[in-house]
């Protein structure tokens, strides 16, 4: 289920007409550093995993949507982040990956 859900992102940001290639890049490149994370994640903390996974593609739709309905995106984005907070001791590297796509986003102006 995680692989299809960072799948489903993938595809959409294929599909992002409004990005230039040096956005796509850096949001493809944040993409596949998740796909790692969450994938240790997965091995121990498989129920965390899948919320993790399910918030993604809600905050990706809302940051891609036109036209943007910026409530919506807000909770999105604080959805997906409390998802991870309990694991910032056990796992650092993915509370500072999710981090990075919602500031990436954020500086795209989304």
């Amino acid at each position: 289920m995680i692989h299809d859900t960072i799948g489903k992102l993938r595809e959409r940001l294929d599909d992002a007409g409004a990005l230039n290639d040096q956005q796509r890049a850096e949001l493809a490149t944040l993409l596949n550093t998740l796909q790692s994370e969450v994938h240790q994640l997965a091995s121990t903390h498989t129920e965390q995993a899948r919320s993790i996974a399910g918030f993604a593609p809600v905050s990706t739709h809302e940051a891609m949507r036109q036209p943007q309905d910026e409530r919506l995106l807000h909770h999105a984005i604080e959805g997906l982040r409390p998802s991870v907070v309990g694991f910032e001791e056990s796992h650092p590297r993915l509370v500072v990956v999710v981090n990075r796509v919602c500031t990436a986003l954020a500086s795209l102006g989304i």
